[in-house]
Parts: C-alpha cells; sequence; structure tokens
C-alpha cells in the first residue's frame, strides 16, 4: 500500500512552524541564561564590594538596582540588598554625621562620602517598603527587617529617631500598604519599648504638622499617590491604636529594648555624679522601670491629645475612639482631665455619640475628680425611645443605673428620671420595658424620699377644689428640660401600674416586683440592670421557650368561633360583615 505524502506546500509550512519554534525556545533559553547571567553580575558586584575598597565604585551600581523605578527583579533587589547592608553594617557606627562639611583630608572627603551613601540607601529602603511593584511580601518583610536594622545603630550606634520618623511618615501616607507595614511593626518591633516611644513622637510630630483640610484639598494636584484628608486620619488612629499600652509594671520588671543604648540609658555625666556622692552604690545604665514608664506616659498623652484634636474626625473613626476610650487611653494618660474638653463636646452633641462618650466622661467625673454641671440634665435628655434599640444600649443603661446610684441625689432628680423612664414604658417594645422596671426598683429603694410616687395623696381638704389638683390630671411635664421644674413629684407612677396588663407575660410578671415594700432594705435586693439591658423580642422568646408551665390554660368552644372577637367583649358595640352590610 502507498504512503501518503504531504505535498510540497505543506512540508514547506511544516518546516517554517518548526523553525518558529525553535527560535522561541532559543530566545527563552538566551533569556534564562542572560536572567541568571546578569544575578551573577549583581553577586558578583556585591563580593568584589565586599572584598577590597578598591572596588567601592560598585556601591552606586547596587543602589540603582535598589531604586523602586529601575524596576529591577525581586531576586536582583535581594541580592543588591544583602551585599550593601553587609558593606554598611561594620562602618555605620563610626561614620560621621549627615550635616557633616569634609576637611582636605582625603579620608574625611571618603567618609563623607560613605555617609550620603547610606543616607541614600536609607532613603531607598523606604520608598521600596511602600512601593507597589513590590509584589512578594517576603522582600517587604526583610526591606523592614533592613531598614529597622539602619534605625538601630545608624546614629553612631544609637537609635536613629530622624531615619525611623521618615518611614512612620512615610507609612502614614501609604495608600496601599500602610496596613502591611504596620502588621509588620506589631509582630516584630512593637514590643520594643523605644520602638513605642519613637513612634509616639513620630505620630505627635505627624499630627501636629498636619493639615487635612489643605490635604484633602491639594493632595490630587501636588502627590495623587500620597493618602489625604480621611485615609491619612484612619491611617494615623490605626498606627496608634496598634502600639501595645503600657502595662503597671513591678519595680523589678525589665522592658525590652531595640536599641540598649538608646533614649532611656543614663547620661554619663548623671552617674558619675551618683558615683561621687555614694560609691558604694551601684548605678545601672537603664533607670528604674517607673521612670520608664512616667517617659512613655508622657508621649503616649502627648500623641492622643494631638489626634484628638484634628477636625473634623470621620464618624467611624470619632465612634471607634469613643467607644475605646475608657478601656485603652484613659488608663494610661499622664493627666485623664486633658480629655474633659474633648469628651464634653461629644456629650453635647447628642444622640449617639453622646452614648459613646458617657462612659468615659463617667470615669472621668467619678475616678479623677472632674465636675461637669450639666452632666445629668444631658443624661436626661438622653432618654427617648431610640435609645432602646441603640447598639450600645446594654452599656448605656449599665452607666445610667450606676449614674443614679449615689445617695446625695437630690430627689427631685431622682423622681424625674424615674418619671421619664415610666412614661417612655408605655411605647417601647417590652425587652425596654425589663429594663425600665429594673431601674425604676433600684431608684424607689435607693432613694425613699421618692416613695411617694408609688401612691400619691391629696395633702389638704382645699386641694379638692382646685382644678390642678385633679387626680386625673398628671403634673409631670414630659417636655421639660429643667429638672427642677418636671412637676415629678406631684405626679405618680400610674405607667407602671398600666404594666400588670401588658400583653407580654415577662412584663406582668416582672412588674409584680415592685408592690414590694422597697423601703425596706434588709429584705429587698437590688436588680441588676445588665440581666435585662441587652433584651429583645429574641431573648424574651427564647427565655419562655425554656420556661416551664405548670399549668397550660386550654381554650374550649362549643362551636366553631366564625370572629375573631365577641359582641360581648365590645358593650354597646355592634359588628357587622360585609354581607350584612349589603
Amino acid at each position: 500500500m502507498a504512503s501518503i505524502q504531504p505535498s510540497p506546500k505543506k512540508r514547506k509550512n511544516n518546516n517554517n512552524n518548526n523553525d518558529k519554534q525553535s527560535t522561541e525556545i532559543n530566545k527563552g533559553n538566551k533569556k534564562k541564561k542572560k536572567k541568571n547571567q546578569d544575578l551573577a553580575d549583581v553577586r558578583k558586584l556585591g563580593q568584589q564590594l565586599l572584598s577590597n575598597r578598591s572596588h567601592i565604585n560598585n556601591l552606586p551600581l547596587l543602589l540603582n538596582i535598589l531604586n523602586p523605578t529601575s524596576s529591577s527583579p525581586p531576586e536582583f533587589i535581594l541580592e543588591a540588598l544583602l551585599s550593601v547592608q553587609s558593606f554598611f553594617t561594620p562602618l555605620v557606627a563610626d561614620l560621621p554625621s549627615s550635616s557633616a562639611k569634609p576637611t582636605e583630608d582625603p579620608e574625611s572627603v571618603y567618609r563623607v562620602w560613605l555617609r550620603s551613601k547610606f543616607d541614600e540607601f536609607v532613603e531607598l529602603l523606604i520608598r521600596l517598603s511602600v512601593s507597589t511593584t513590590l509584589v512578594e511580601e517576603a522582600l517587604r518583610e526583610v526591606v523592614v527587617d533592613t531598614l529597622m536594622e539602619c534605625v538601630k545603630v545608624g546614629n553612631a550606634g544609637k537609635f536613629h529617631s530622624s531615619i525611623y520618623h521618615k518611614f512612620i511618615h512615610t507609612m502614614v501616607y501609604s495608600i496601599e500598604e500602610a496596613d502591611t507595614l504596620l502588621d509588620l511593626l506589631v509582630s516584630k518591633y512593637f514590643k520594643y519599648i523605644d520602638v513605642c516611644y519613637f513612634t509616639y513622637i513620630s505620630l505627635d510630630k505627624l499630627i501636629r504638622t498636619l493639615d487635612v483640610r489643605s490635604a484633602s484639598a491639594e493632595s490630587e494636584k501636588e502627590s495623587p499617590a500620597c493618602a489625604s484628608g480621611e485615609l491619612l486620619i484612619r491611617n494615623i488612629h490605626h498606627a496608634l491604636s496598634k502600639i501595645p499600652p503600657l502595662q503597671q509594671l513591678g519595680e523589678k520588671s525589665e522592658f525590652e529594648m531595640w536599641n540598649a543604648s538608646g533614649v532611656f540609658t543614663k547620661d554619663s555625666k548623671t552617674e558619675t555624679k551618683k558615683k561621687s556622692k555614694d560609691s558604694k552604690t551601684e548605678t545601672n545604665d537603664v533607670p528604674s522601670s517607673a521612670i520608664i514608664s512616667k517617659k512613655m506616659k508622657l508621649k503616649f498623652s502627648k500623641a492622643w491629645m494631638a489626634f484628638l484634636t484634628l477636625e473634623p474626625l470621620p464618624i467611624d473613626v470619632y465612634k471607634e475612639v469613643l467607644v475605646t476610650l475608657h478601656q485603652a487611653v484613659i488608663p494610661y494618660l499622664s493627666n485623664p482631665k486633658l480629655l474633659s474638653d474633648f469628651l464634653t463636646k461629644s456629650y453635647d452633641i447628642g444622640g449617639v455619640i453622646s452614648v459613646m462618650a458617657l462612659s468615659s466622661l463617667f470615669i472621668l467625673m467619678t475616678e479623677h475628680g472632674f465636675e461637669y454641671p450639666n452632666f445629668y440634665v444631658k443624661l436626661y435628655a438622653l432618654l427617648q425611645p431610640s435609645i432602646f434599640i441603640a447598639k450600645h444600649r446594654a452599656k448605656f443603661f449599665q452607666l445610667l443605673d450606676s449614674c443614679l446610684k449615689s445617695p446625695l441625689l437630690p430627689a427631685y432628680l431622682a423622681a424625674s428620671f424615674a418619671k421619664k423612664l415610666s412614661r417612655l414604658a408605655l411605647i417601647i417594645p417590652p425587652s425596654g420595658d425589663l429594663v425600665v422596671i429594673a431601674l425604676i426598683h433600684n431608684l424607689l429603694r435607693r432613694h425613699p424620699s421618692i416613695n411617694c410616687l408609688v401612691h400619691q395623696e391629696e395633702k389638704d381638704q382645699s386641694a379638692k377644689n382646685d382644678i390642678s389638683a385633679n387626680p386625673g390630671i398628671d403634673h409631670f411635664k414630659n417636655e421639660e428640660t429643667d429638672l427642677t421644674k418636671t412637676n415629678a413629684l406631684r405626679s405618680c407612677l400610674w405607667e407602671i401600674d398600666t404594666l400588670r396588663h401588658h400583653y407580654c407575660p415577662p412584663v406582668s410578671r416582672f412588674v409584680l416586683s415592685l408592690e414590694n415594700d422597697l423601703t425596706v432594705r434588709s429584705k429587698t435586693t437590688e436588680v441588676a440592670v445588665k440581666d435585662f439591658s441587652s433584651g429583645s423580642y429574641a431573648t424574651i422568646f427564647r427565655d419562655e421557650m425554656r420556661r416551664r408551665v405548670k399549668q397550660v390554660p386550654l381554650a374550649f368552644y362549643k362551636a366553631i368561633p366564625t370572629s375573631l372577637f365577641s359582641e360581648s367583649d365590645f358593650g354597646g358595640w355592634t359588628f357587622q360583615s360585609q354581607e350584612q352590610k349589603q
């Protein structure tokens, strides 16, 4: 059988395709070989630089590879980075300062030149750390580690605060890489007390020289790649909140430092003076934990107070600050009263902002002696139906109970709160009624002077002839904002009596606790408001499902009912269907 041979034209096309494939393979091999060859060249440049001073001109070539605009491959950047770092590590402690000028001595000129190249190396590291072209996160971590090593020894063996400030400034202004860099600092470097110390200083300087409005207006014209406005404030807040707070450590506790000869070491002059006064006592290079703690509190306070003066804060940042202020900031401030202006201003805004500011303001008043005359007036104004469905209602009701705990409160004030809460009980969900009953229960027990609200009697016979003294008229002024003019003591808690017939069984059962004589403190106890403060329809339903009922009422009808209500349920009313009307 004859074999089928391809036509000459087809054979020619196949040969052309094979030639193209072979040329592409050769090109790929050449590129790979060239890449390996270039990487070997970079490695050779580094080896020559480290081996002999005569190859010092290799240093600018390696620095050029580190430039983000050169678009060098990650392998080249890593190789050049390690070589330059190895070159500068033994030399940087002995290099002159950046502002030093060379003399006529050639060695002086050489050392000043080296210092300029070291500064260029640091600048390239900072730019690389926020570069979006640096895809590999492992390489970014190496860049940050190298930069922190330069910070450690770049100032004649001491902590180089200027380099670190530039790094923090660049990180905060970064749009995409701020969170990544901050996470690296948190995981590896914020455990060192001196790093946290200089972070507070850098953020404080940055905030005080920052104009949010001008930065927002000119960001697109001058530096579109930099964060500005609300994003800049979010980055600063994120950095401040990520720094671990200084815990209360004992005298024997030791702080871990990134640079052992940094800011917290004692001055040699003071040390010699102490030795001359008492030669028997030995002085350590590191001061006591109390001194370090005091310095940290000062820098912590300056940074936070500077941040809180920024205006306007984004609403989400504003709320987050208010929620965490009493736990994450106030305990570590050198003077918590510095927050009084910020908190009173927030408390006067009203609504959710006031509720969030209440915790911190309450701590300032009870623990730090801050006086705020309008505190109870503003607290009274917060009692609105919306507060019973607010997100932070649980904390608010617990603080409200604590604020009304003092036996020194005047009777008119306690009565006004009790009456306001009872009036709200008529229009709020059942879960809110449970909270109101608990709060009024505690108010009646703590303040016997307002127990007249339970049963108000006419004082004299002449009052019966007065129209305003009519028992059917409630003298309480619900819309009055002045607590001295609400007339709460002339009223009674009739709203609470209506809750005995509430459609929700937990409410009608719980209100029976108010029938006890609460003035007998030995036989009664306060109700824990926190057990009811976060309630909802779902929690009431779950509690009712778990409740064991001994007797279950049954509905029995001799005939199938044709309507929901019968005529006997509504005396004097008649009900007609649509068919009867027609």
